[in-house]
């Protein structure tokens, strides 16, 4: 529930809250869904509710205990703007997050309508970075609902990146991740796609992190880009 990580552009993870719900493509193929499922059948006492929704308040001052600075993805098993979460509750996840700066917390929500509805209630200290999941053109309006979160450091998870995302507006965009989908059933990512975001993150001067090929088999197919490969972070101190 807290821990390391082996997600490529983190090194922890934190689940004060597990489960979720599918609201827009890049969910068909959910792997936290995937991994409640197993963890309840393994009998985990954290999945009980295998994908439902469930608060875990025991785990809300978990980052306390690390003294080490770290990045810490949160909620890599559900969303933190789920619209099942009370705002009190996302309120108490905030200040364990303000009362740790050592740390950078990565939160990346399909949900940014109520990350802007909540955000004057929210203390967006600079070590929280907050992100949407762009995963096709349809939901390309989730950039401009970012954008007016008052975040220092604000992130596109492009993964699974279903389609092309041409003519991206980046402005006041810190940091962009493009990754394929992986595991059973994964749909395609043509690599044009990926070098167009890319291209447009250089030329915007936007930092850009290339996560993974993906597939069923996604170790077959590794990170790299044109030979390369793309881990950049965004720069903290310009972010402002």
């Amino acid at each position: 529930m807290a821990g390391n990580s082996s997600i490529e552009w983190t090194e922890a993870t934190w689940n004060p809250v597990t489960g979720c719900n599918k609201v827009s493509d890049g969910c068909k193929h959910c792997y936290a869904e995937r991994m409640a499922k197993r963890l309840h059948a393994m009998g985990n006492p954290r999945y009980e509710n295998e994908f439902n929704v469930t608060l875990h308040h025991d785990l809300i001052d978990a980052p306390k205990k690390w003294v080490k600075p770290k990045k810490i993805f949160v909620n890599s098993m559900s969303d933190l703007f789920h619209e099942q979460i009370p705002s009190e509750f996302i309120q108490q996840v905030f200040k364990t997050m303000n009362e740790t700066p050592q740390h950078s917390y990565q939160v990346l929500t399909k949900r940014p309508e109520r990350a802007v509805d909540l955000s004057d209630r929210l203390n967006f200290t600079p070590n929280i970075w907050m992100g949407t999941s762009v995963e096709n053109v349809k939901v390309i309006n989730r950039i401009e609902l970012l954008k007016q979160v008052p975040a220092k450091v604000r992130f596109l998870s492009c993964e699974p990146l279903l389609g092309p995302l041409d003519d991206l507006n980046l402005t006041r965009i810190h940091w962009v991740i493009v990754g394929g989908e992986s595991g059973p059933g994964a749909r395609p990512m043509e690599a044009d796609w990926v070098r167009s975001i890319r291209d447009q993150c250089q030329t915007q001067k936007v930092a850009f992190f290339f996560k993974q090929w993906g597939g069923v088999q996604k170790h077959r197919y590794g990170r790299e880009l044109d030979n390369r490969t793309y881990d950049e972070y965004p720069n903290e101190i310009l972010a402002y």
